[in-house]
């Protein structure tokens, strides 16, 4: 995808933010990858295909790189499953051992991380939770993952 900023839902993702891209998906740094779609099930197979790859391939390299043993993916299909920006994307949790005392509570945590972001979000402004000089250099750390 050669652009000159990325869609996410109502925002725009400048291109320095984006470590990893296919002809239908790309992966950027906070929330990863992501195809222009609102709903899991308006995907074409290809763009399922292409979405669920494009996961593993970075999910594998990020679990390398944060030095994890496991991984968690998500999807939060719909508003009522927590849903906050209206574009189908898959959180990747590299995870490590004694990271939650239940392993399960990481869905907790992702609800309530998803609840401040959705309070934080004004839809008629671009949202910033970081510098765009951190998340560069962020997506410049991943983007050597896949040379």
């Amino acid at each position: 995808m050669s652009t000159e900023f990325y869609s996410f839902g109502p925002y725009k993702i400048d291109p320095k933010e984006v470590f990893y891209s296919t002809a239908l998906s790309y992966a950027m740094v906070n929330l990863r990858p992501v195809v222009p779609v609102k709903r899991f099930a308006d995907l074409t197979v290809e763009e399922t295909q292409d979405l669920w790859l494009t996961a593993q391939k970075i999910g594998g390299r990020l679990e390398c790189f944060h030095k994890a043993s496991s991984l968690t993916f998500t999807i939060q299909d719909g508003p009522k499953a927590g849903q906050t920006v209206p574009h189908v994307h898959i959180h990747i949790l590299p995870r490590k051992d004694g990271d939650f005392e239940r392993n399960d509570e990481i869905y907790d945590e992702i609800d309530v991380k998803e609840n401040e972001l959705k309070e934080k979000l004004n839809l008629d402004k671009e949202r910033k939770d970081r510098s765009l000089e951190e998340m560069c250099k962020e997506a410049e750390e991943y983007r050597s993952l896949f040379v």
